[in-house]
């Protein structure tokens, strides 16, 4: 008896709108809001200030337009497919009007994002030469939700850690038809990149990530330079005040995620504190981003019920084998540390880590650099990726 091939998955175009019932509840639940009290004058030093969050959910109540959001957000050309039993969210935008070799492109996310992250940079890369770049550098670019973010499914047993997400990009890769292409990412992304230049150097032509990811190793403390000696004790100064979230996601999520995906109150809370405190806004959050943008992000997190997931994931990275993580990257890699962003790995760490091609300190823009900055971001990955565009042909 022959056996049939299996046949291989086939995306599909995707393009979600919302049940007015569940923009209904949304909107009771938010009006409904019990608020705590806050001691007078804390504005932002103990958390999310209360005075600015009652002053979001009256927006996102009363003025937010969600169904306008979501059409914009459509606009990307958007698909699922089913890879690893899961089915996957991803952006899929071709070159457009290319003068020369096309690059394509995986980018990753972090959190408290998803394929939101890259929305404004998009169009950047495909289309260079309608933004007053250069056609040449046209990128076709792929953005996939990790799964247990955004409209990708959410794992129903051990959450994925980066190593594995990094897998299923190479798999998507495939289906796509890229068997050689760059790879980029921040926060949790940069690891997920990272671990596509490790895994699969024979199909990754050069890696940017926006960090050098947690300082971790395992040889003699005398070995470091002392810029790296103050990046470690800066990194254990930023964890013992700025860190408390990524404990409870790595040791305890399901207790967080209760309320979380219970009170969008309390949602909106525990991820604007983070876009405040990461992003280059100085202290005032709307230099970075405005309410509709935060509550675009924030709503993607409510109507897909992924806070929870998506916290599971730093509890899968944490049990990560110690020698994944001691692993030298030997592709080509550049690094983009944006002025804003938190706790910029010095260059002696990045050379230690990683075949270091490229190094700049963009003076704007933070931790969501893509989002906040996207010209600044779009030009980073022209110019990093510039010479490897041919590599990916070969």
């Amino acid at each position: 008896m022959s056996v049939m091939p299996d046949t291989p998955p086939q995306p599909e175009a995707f393009a979600p709108r919302t049940e007015r019932a569940a923009l209904e509840d949304l909107r009771a639940r938010l009006r409904a809001t019990r608020w705590p009290d806050a001691p007078e004058d804390a504005g932002w030093s103990l958390g999310t200030d209360v005075g600015y969050l009652r002053a979001l959910v009256a927006h996102w109540a009363d003025t937010f337009d969600w169904p306008a959001q979501e059409a914009a957000l459509s606009r990307l050309p958007r698909f699922r497919v089913r890879l690893g039993g899961l089915g996957i969210h991803f952006v899929h935008a071709r070159a457009v009007a290319p003068t020369g070799p096309v690059l394509p492109l995986v980018l990753s996310h972090g959190w408290p994002d998803s394929f939101w992250r890259y929305s404004k940079v998009v169009p950047l890369l495909t289309d260079p030469g309608a933004h007053g770049a250069d056609p040449a550098d046209a990128f076709d670019v792929v953005v996939p939700d990790m799964p247990g973010y955004g409209y990708s499914d959410r794992p129903s047993g051990p959450p994925l850690n980066s190593i594995a997400v990094a897998g299923l990009w190479a798999e998507l890769m495939d289906v796509l038809g890229y068997a050689r292409f760059g790879a980029a990412g921040g926060d949790i992304g940069s690891h997920v990149s990272r671990y596509l230049a490790l895994d699969h150097p024979d199909r990754v032509v050069a890696v940017h990530r926006m960090d050098g990811g947690l300082p971790f190793f395992t040889g003699d403390p005398a070995e470091l330079t002392p810029e790296e000696r103050a990046w470690f004790e800066a990194s254990a100064a930023w964890g013992a005040s700025e860190g408390a979230y990524g404990a409870v996601h790595r040791t305890k999520p399901q207790t967080a995620a209760a309320g979380l995906t219970d009170s969008p109150a309390g949602l909106a809370a525990w991820i604007v504190e983070k876009l405040r405190a990461w992003s280059d806004c100085d202290g005032d959050i709307e230099r970075s981003f405005t309410k509709d943008e935060i509550l675009t992000n924030v709503t993607l997190y409510w109507l897909t019920e992924t806070i929870g997931s998506s916290m599971r994931m730093y509890h899968a990275n944490a049990a990560t084998p110690p020698e994944q993580l001691s692993r030298r990257v030997e592709v080509p890699s550049g690094f983009s540390l944006f002025h804003g962003d938190i706790v910029r790995p010095p260059r002696a760490w990045l050379e230690r880590t990683a075949n270091v091609v490229y190094v700049n300190e963009p003076a704007r823009g933070g931790h969501f650099a893509p989002f906040e900055e996207p010209e600044l971001y779009a030009e980073e990955l022209r110019a990093f990726f510039r010479p490897y565009r041919a590599a990916a042909l070969g």
